[in-house]
């Protein structure tokens, strides 16, 4: 397949057409002002204070939100009367220490958290206090241990339930005696209530593993078992005489999955527990959990997966009936995979009649299906993509779609009635084209957040009307302190290739002249589903490079890419490592072509999937890089975890020779041409360090010189004094270099 896809490039390559694209920008930078301002500095990107303010809220009725304000006080404001008073002074914060809080549905509890501890991406561990608002006194004793690995209240009145020791526990209220529900969790074997490490990373995307039922009369929760799944084992540092050695049941392709069940406890008799029963075609087929999801307080909805991910089977159960069949069965399948990454969750109705899921429709594009009775229904289509369902009222779908002026990387919000569709925030604002929305309880009102292309601006606005109440935070402050400052002009636009017009992005630094020759930085990432090019706002490490280096820092979604259909995003399966490679390539010839790059420096750098890429592209022997840089780099697909890895490449006994091609050690010989830049942290628990000594020993054995920099006891976002440390020392890579 490699060797097809580079004939096809070089047959195809004459053809490549380059289209400009109009987009606005917002440029701060005045011409007869440009010499007299300062440039965007290494340390801005790190100066947390020299970015765009968001506003934090959390709608707790149709017509009431939370805000925390800048001293740590929470407020209560009401949109109907425009009043607004202290909710919790900042002074329980700081009595109990806490950094956050849970808000119990009936309002008169909170649950005060401290002693956060990082586990995982999503995972934590915690302190809960529990508080009476109406008392003004803490629940003492809580009868709640003092590292909680998950909390959750009840969606009304103040059932509360957590995880210990990987064991779900319950309280029917904060002053009650805690029930044990389940009693075989054994670290690293058996967890319930929380996943384990493959599920949290790659299904679940969160550290939940227990779901209330609306009215809190069932609690379902999750068995994770993890008794067959092989260990990763990696060195902890420290700073003791020995190190210590990290073990993580971690399931690399091919290799056994954790064993998964799903049960329901009813919390006014915990003595009565229910299995929820996998579908009988996949009882003896191996499957994931994909999704729970409450319909009414006595019916769930669970989406159970194929381990192959092309399969999912979604069932509704009836809790409370003598019989635990079904009532409600939906199958979809894929010539890829099921849905963009795991697969959508439903949105029922207020009523539970009917629910709306997003799927691939007939012509391979992601839309809203109306599922009633088991028959799906399409409501939106176009070649565009739903991006996500925001709310669901009973005669209202409203969801996040980048439809508007067929820009795949824009974002607006639309609401869907029986008569139509109509765009809620295509015209709010000008320069708004990545828009979100946070709907209250009934979609009243909502709070709308438009991300860019202008500095973020976030309002408070009416539903049925679709007016602005007030403004939210409006960034003058911020915008006045970049506006002081060389700010690089973004160009976005397309490139034809292999019938696709494929998206790019450049910072071109200020004061740009076409009549010049820049170097070039090709910022990649190129993952399946990925979207580098969009709209939103930001300043970053590409800002500082563009503004005081004067490097043009480019991206492109290739093949493979995201949210432009099925068809563009299936080329890359069951063959990682080829045409998103190739097409970084393609697109790095293409931005030379128009003539304001110097051809002679030319580089690339990615992160995770984005590393492994750039060691890809540095390892085909194109001519078209210098140098590039890679950081936590996946090298051999065979080293990474099953849901991900299996997703786009099946299992290795089923595609042995798609593994085999893919591998960054292969290339090793070809890296004697380029400079190149590795780096990884030594306890990285998603790409494990293997990856990068792998490409270390492969780059050894031919000879070739290159750079390394590892990261004592740093996981895979190298986190702490490592981040601005790596951004310091490519930089520095980067001068080099393009010297």
């Amino acid at each position: 397949m490699v060797s097809i896809a580079k004939v096809l490039l070089a047959v195809l390559g004459v053809a490549v057409v380059v289209v400009l694209i109009a987009v606005p920008t917002v440029i701060f930078l005045k011409e007869e002002e440009g010499s007299n301002m300062r440039t965007f500095t290494l340390f801005d990107v790190f100066n947390y204070t020299l970015k765009p303010a968001s506003y934090n809220m959390k709608w707790i009725s149709d017509y009431e939100y939370l805000h925390k304000e800048t001293d740590g006080s929470i407020f209560l404001y009401n949109v109907n009367t425009n009043m607004f008073e202290e909710f919790l002074n900042r002074d329980k914060f700081i009595a109990r220490d806490a950094y956050d809080y849970q808000l119990s549905a009936d309002r008169r509890y909170v649950a005060f958290m401290s002693n956060y501890n990082k586990v995982w991406r999503h995972s934590f561990t915690a302190s809960y206090s529990l508080y009476d608002r109406q008392s003004d006194k803490d629940i003492t004793p809580s009868d709640i241990p003092d590292v909680v690995q998950y909390f959750a209240w009840a969606p009304t009145g103040n059932k509360l339930a957590y995880v210990w020791d990987n064991n779900v526990y319950l309280k029917t209220s904060p002053d009650s005696s805690r029930e044990q529900i389940t009693f075989n969790g054994e670290p690293n074997k058996i967890l319930n209530g929380i996943p384990d490490w493959v599920y949290e990373e790659e299904m679940f995307s969160s550290n939940r593993g227990v779901w209330w039922s609306p009215g809190g009369k069932y609690l379902a929760y999750a068995e994770f078992n993890d008794t067959l799944v092989h260990n990763i084992e990696y060195s902890w540092f420290g700073e003791d005489q020995y190190p210590s050695t990290i073990s993580i049941p971690y399931p690399k392709a091919g290799t056994p999955n954790p064993v998964v069940k799903l049960f329901v406890v009813d919390t006014d008799n915990t003595t009565i527990v229910t299995e929820v029963v996998v579908p009988a075609s996949f009882s003896k087929l191996e499957h994931y959990l994909a999704s729970v999801t409450w319909v009414t307080d006595n019916r769930i909805a669970v989406q159970w997966l194929k381990r192959q991910q092309n399969h999912l089977i979604l069932q509704i159960y009836d809790i409370s009936g003598s019989s635990r069949n079904p009532v409600e069965h939906l199958e979809l399948t894929s010539t890829g995979w099921i849905g963009r990454f795991s697969p959508s969750e439903p949105v029922f109705t207020p009523d539970g009649n009917s629910y709306y899921l997003i799927n691939s429709d007939n012509t391979k594009y992601k839309h809203i299906h109306h599922v009633v009775r088991g028959v799906a229904t399409p409501i939106t289509s176009g070649h565009w993509e739903v991006i996500e369902i925001l709310k669901v009222t009973q005669d209202s779908v409203y969801y996040i779609s980048n439809e508007k002026d067929n820009k795949p990387g824009g974002r607006n919000v639309y609401q869907w009635t029986n008569q139509g569709s109509r765009c809620l925030t295509c015209s709010l604002l000008s320069d708004c084209e990545y828009n979100s929305a946070y709907f209250s309880h009934n979609a009243s009102y909502y709070g709308f957040s438009c991300s860019g292309p202008r500095i973020p601006q976030y309002y408070l606005m009416e539903t049925r009307s679709n007016k602005q109440i007030k403004h939210l935070e409006d960034n003058k402050v911020f915008e006045g302190e970049i506006s002081q400052i060389q700010i690089p002009t973004m160009r976005r636009g397309t490139i034809k290739l292999h019938s696709y017009n494929l998206w790019y992005q450049m910072h071109l630094p200020p004061d740009f002249d076409e009549s010049k020759k820049y170097p070039l930085l090709i910022d990649v990432y190129a993952g399946p589903c990925s979207q580098k090019v969009d709209l939103r706002y930001r300043v970053n490490w590409s800002t500082y490079l563009a503004s005081t280096q004067k490097i043009i820092v480019a991206s492109f979604d290739g093949r493979g890419s995201g949210y432009q259909g099925d068809q563009l995003m299936h080329e890359i399966y069951r063959r990682l490592g080829t045409y998103e490679v190739e097409d970084q390539i393609t697109a790095a010839k293409e931005f030379i072509k128009m003539g304001f790059i110097d051809r002679d420096r030319v580089a690339i750098w990615g992160w995770s999937y984005g590393g492994y890429v750039s060691s890809m592209v540095l390892g085909s022997g194109s001519g078209v890089f210098k140098c590039g840089m890679a950081v936590a780099p996946v090298s051999k697909w065979e080293y990474y975890d099953t849901i991900y890895t299996e997703r786009y490449m099946l299992q290795p006994s089923e595609n042995q020779g798609a593994y085999d091609n893919s591998t960054v050690m292969a290339r090793a010989k070809n890296f004697k041409s380029v400079q190149y830049l590795l780096v990884h942290g030594t306890s990285d628990d998603n790409v494990h360090f293997q990856q990068a000594a792998e490409i270390s020993e492969a780059l050894v054995n031919e000879q070739v010189d290159f750079e390394a920099m590892w990261y004592t006891d740093k996981d895979h976002g190298l986190g702490g004094s490592a981040n601005m440390h790596v951004y310091n020392h490519m930089s520095k890579f980067l001068h080099t270099c393009f010297a």
